[in-house]
């Protein structure tokens, strides 16, 4: 029975015995196998959070702005590509990634003292989020709109004749960002009081009708107007 049992004590022995190389060993692959499962719960957490489901299962982002952005040509098309919460305000780069988190930790006490838990109170303080996102969308260059928009890839020949014009002058020279002029593309806008335009019309076009989509005239007047007063 001894001589049974001698093998289970010798490795038992072994294992806690402090000897220098096994423990060593043993301390190494502790370590390795820790940091095996430490990034892989990591990992799974990032992605969690960094989907659709977790950022619409707070009331206020369901019932305000993922709302506005089911009405839109981001959520339903006739190409059928969806661009969900994170495609819009998170980097897909790791390292940018990383940092957008570690921005957006701060939404948390925001979340936990109600500061837009209700419509009244989000309504209230909706530039102020804006003018956050769109300032952040600005330093970097537009990055979440260009993981899908490319001006390379543009054809500017299908473009209205005022859409390609802008582009060209703007887009192209890398005069102005995407969300200069792209401001409430997927969410509707919070009251634009004292908010400059993105873009400005073109010395070669003012005092002409532009093309495109029937707000343009407003638009233009409106530009006019200003420019006249200054």
């Amino acid at each position: 029975m001894r001589w049974i049992l001698f093998p289970f004590r010798w490795f038992w022995n072994v294992l806690w015995t402090p000897a220098v190389t096994l423990g060593l060993g043993f301390l190494t692959l502790g370590g390795f196998l820790g940091g095996v499962i430490f990034w892989g719960g990591f990992n799974t957490a990032l992605e969690y959070t960094n989907s659709e489901e977790f950022c619409i299962s707070c009331h206020e982002m369901r019932n305000n702005v993922f709302e506005e952005l089911s009405h839109t040509v981001h959520f339903s098309n006739r190409s059928g590509v969806r661009a969900g919460c994170p495609d819009c305000h998170v980097p897909h780069e790791w390292s940018d990634k990383i940092a957008r988190k570690m921005q957006a930790s701060k939404e948390v006490w925001g979340k936990i003292f109600g500061t837009i838990n209700t419509r009244q109170k989000f309504l209230e303080h909706r530039l102020v989020m804006a003018k956050r996102e769109w300032a952040r969308l600005g330093a970097n260059d537009s990055l979440e709109c260009r993981n899908c928009h490319s001006e390379v890839a543009m054809d500017l020949s299908r473009q209205s004749p005022r859409a390609a014009d802008i582009h060209t002058q703007y887009l192209l020279s890398g005069e102005r960002t995407c969300i200069d002029c792209h401001k409430g593309i997927a969410h509707e806008l919070p009251d634009m009081t004292g908010v400059e335009p993105g873009w400005t019309v073109p010395d070669g076009l003012l005092g002409e009708t532009q093309p495109g989509p029937s707000g343009a005239k407003e638009i233009q007047s409106f530009l006019l107007e200003r420019q006249s007063r200054g």
